[in-house]
């Protein structure tokens, strides 16, 4: 093997057709006898149905149906995705109603408008302290429909004890606990304690759910274009749906114009529906207010916490109430969430309990770590105050308690072998670091925080075979999101011996491809990596087979460089790999064509975890905070790509920049969204950016991934708001508890803290 391209950075494959324009999505598929589809949606967060008439929308010229729940199956809706369009009754603003196609989007649109619905409306449970009162409406009175399949997807579905609950708006409870909180609060000298919460946030990608489906009339199934993370998930969904074997539906894997977890399975069984009933082929794209009222964003939390701590900064006890606001269907990231908060540091008494809350909101879905920021902000913000009444170095007592791989997490299984330790160690010796008390002299704040993620893993397989021209062609069935197919050229270039311009990978999808799961959870290169190494091994091994006889050389004896064999010492003792594939694919050639598999599967996960530094000044006038610096420091395992790993670590701080200072789904008390288009919801903007953004990537390799890597997307996002708040901390002297901290909220509270002075 040769690792020259290995930890080299590559530009994208993909990055041109990108930044031209010239890249194929979804929403550009255009089919012969296409129709196309819009959704009619409710107004009401609860309202009962009570007369629906499509009659004056039928007369719209185009229009060649308009579908309600009439049309539909009535399967259980065990999921959101199942859910289809309201029979009876509405339970989130924004929920679909009735499905209109036509001839064009513009007369679909028409007649949308002119679908006449009577609502009934009823109370509705918006915050999760209206849902958990006594008498609060229930939005499942005849039982809870089950929990989404995407925390499984992305790593995030952690097991731990339950408690038996009777209200009928909580979904789900966990409870983690070692040694006695009790006991470890009364030993503390001091106890640090808040309420903390975040609101619900959009992933806002660029490209919206998009979905075309055409019907097989022959078998029934289908063949599926649509921007999806998890297209054999789709598969399976689509085929359950429509009541066919999984080979009777093909889904093609296709460019996904971002996702970040919120893109798994939204529409598509529901157009795969509407495609076989009008016997066309059918597109839906979302409208952006569309996404933001039906999508599935990040749930809201709200955590009342404290940790106690002895005067020396050694930390006892944590306490947590944890409640999440899932929405109208089980799907909240709560397990994870509690883990994390208690499995950090090494603190000998945690009780964390937590609770699922449903309201009559959109179901909530993944987004980039999903649960971790939330969490994150909790205990980091904990940590950061106790350092600071205490008058300590609060990256000191971060390194004294942190976990180390074998130490246990607050579940009793012990930590996988991850760098917590190391990206604390390389923010210690960071220039921004050591420079704090300078920044501080300029009226600066400086916070740091730490955040990580399990990691998912899901079995795959690659196939591999050598070309007529020499060419390496790998195929997989995995979504490109972040530059994994890059990567894949590099591994398979330095395994089997190429220079990376002849390595190709070919994205399938589900009747050609070999099985890939989910793009989610930073799984992608580490569980698909193994499978494709194992692949080009044995093209390799069979190539230096046929190479040997021919050359009339022992195999050991040869090396592939540059796109020869040759025996080593003898550089003119060759055969191109053209000249080789060619003697595989000719009438009566004595050599089987170069063709080789590989499968992986391992449950082992491997976490990665980021230290951020941010240092910030606030205007004490208008509250406006400006982001002077933002230190992401990363252990990624092994960097295949430094360039991709940075966009990825840059790209998350960004997020995690949002979810700080900007970014809030805000509803008012009848359940409508108000931030429902762009001009209202603040995703991060130019004057939001640093001054000074940097990568450092650090590399403790793991033992399972390929090459070492680790995944690297979850990570970055996860410590970036806890930081920017411990920094906002550190320059006024007040701790900000509610994201996002906003300039109304920053001036608020300068007004208090001067009142009550």
């Amino acid at each position: 093997m040769t690792t020259e391209v290995i930890g080299q950075p590559l530009p994208m494959v993909d990055g041109r057709p990108k930044v031209t324009g010239r890249l194929t999505y979804t929403p550009d598929i255009t089919l012969p006898g296409m129709v196309h589809a819009r959704l009619v949606i409710s107004p009401y967060a609860h309202a009962w149905i009570r007369s629906l008439s499509v009659e004056e929308a039928r007369r719209v010229p185009g229009v060649i149906a308009i579908l309600t729940a009439q049309d539909m199956p009535d399967v259980p809706p065990r999921n959101r995705h199942l859910l289809l369009l309201a029979r009876d009754r509405v339970i989130f603003a924004g929920q679909p109603v009735a499905l209109v196609l036509a001839e064009s989007e513009a007369a679909a649109e028409d007649a949308a408008e002119l679908v006449a619905v009577e609502y009934e409306p009823l109370p509705a449970a918006v915050t999760i302290e209206e849902a958990l009162a006594p008498d609060a409406p229930v939005v499942w009175p005849d039982g809870l429909p089950g929990a989404s399949e995407e925390a499984a997807a992305h790593g995030a579905d952690v097991e731990g004890e339950t408690e038996t609950t009777t209200h009928p708006n909580i979904a789900q409870t966990v409870h983690f606990h070692r040694g006695d909180v009790r006991r470890g609060l009364e030993e503390a000298d001091i106890i640090v304690e808040y309420t903390f919460t975040t609101p619900w946030v959009h992933q806002n990608y660029l490209e919206p759910h998009a979905t075309v489906v055409q019907p097989n009339p022959e078998t029934g199934g289908a063949t599926v274009w649509t921007s999806t993370q998890a297209p054999f998930y789709i598969r399976e969904e689509i085929a359950a749906i429509l009541g066919v074997p999984e080979s009777d539906v093909q889904v093609h894997v296709m460019p996904v114009g971002g996702g970040f977890g919120g893109k798994f399975i939204l529409y598509e069984p529901l157009i795969a529906l509407a495609a076989r009933q009008v016997g066309r082929p059918v597109r839906l794209v979302l409208t952006r207010m569309e996404e933001m009222l039906a999508g599935n964003p990040a749930p809201a939390m709200r955590c009342h916490a404290r940790l106690g701590a002895k005067e020396d900064g050694t930390l006892l006890a944590l306490e947590a109430d944890l409640v999440f606001d899932g929405g109208c269907y089980p799907s909240s990231p709560l397990g994870i969430a509690a883990l994390l908060m208690g499995s950090y540091y090494n603190i000998p008494h945690v009780d964390i309990r937590g609770r699922e809350v449903l309201t009559f909101k959109p179901s909530s879905g993944a987004y980039r770590a999903p649960g971790a920021p939330q969490a994150t902000f909790v205990i980091e913000s904990l940590v950061d105050e106790v350092a600071r009444r205490l008058q300590l170095d609060p990256l000191t007592i971060r390194l004294r308690h942190a976990a180390r791989p074998g130490d246990p997490m607050v579940n009793g299984k012990p930590w996988g072998n991850m760098g917590l330790v190391d990206v604390l160690r390389a923010l210690e010796n960071h220039p921004a670091w050591r420079a704090r008390e300078e920044a501080r002299r300029q009226g600066h704040g400086v916070g740091i925080a730490i955040g990580g993620w399990p990691g998912g893993t899901e079995p795959a397989a690659a196939a591999c075979r050598l070309e007529r021209d020499g060419t390496l062609h790998i195929h997989v069935g995995a979504v490109d999101l972040t530059g994994t197919r890059t990567a894949f050229v590099q591994m398979a270039a330095a395994i089997f011996g190429l220079p990376p311009e002849k390595v190709r990978v070919v994205v399938g999808d589900t009747d050609t491809a070999p099985y890939a799961g989910a793009a989610g959870g930073s799984k992608t290169l580490y569980t698909l990596g193994p499978a494709l190494i194992a692949a080009v091994e044995e093209a390799r091994r069979q190539v230096l087979a046929i190479a040997a006889e021919l050359l009339e050389a022992a195999e050991e004896d040869l090396e592939i460089q540059d796109g020869y064999v040759q025996v080593r010492g003898a550089p003119d003792h060759r055969l191109s790999l053209a000249e080789i594939a060619s003697q595989t694919m000719q009438f009566g050639g004595r050599f089987p064509p170069i063709m080789a598999f590989g499968r992986h599967a391992d449950r082992t996960q491997s976490p990665g975890f980021s230290a951020q530094l941010a240092e910030v000044s606030v205007d004490p006038e208008t509250g406006q905070v400006h982001l002077h610096r933002l230190v992401v420091v990363q252990d990624v395992g092994r960097a295949i790509n430094p360039l991709a790993v940075e966009g990825q670590m840059q790209g998350g701080a960004m997020q995690g920049i949002g979810w700080a200072l900007t970014e809030a789904m805000i509803y008012n008390g009848d359940g409508q969204l108000i931030t429902a288009t762009w001009a209202d919801y603040t995703v991060p903007q130019v004057e939001h950016l640093p001054d000074r953004m940097e990568t450092v990537i650090v590399e403790v390799p793991t033992d399972h991934g390929p090459l070492g890597a680790r995944g690297v997307g979850e990570p970055p996002v996860v410590p970036t708001a806890a930081a920017i708040a411990n920094a906002l901390a550190d320059a006024l002297g007040v701790r900000f508890t509610e994201l996002p901290i906003t300039p109304e909220r920053i001036v608020h509270a300068l007004r208090e803290r001067a009142r009550t002075a």
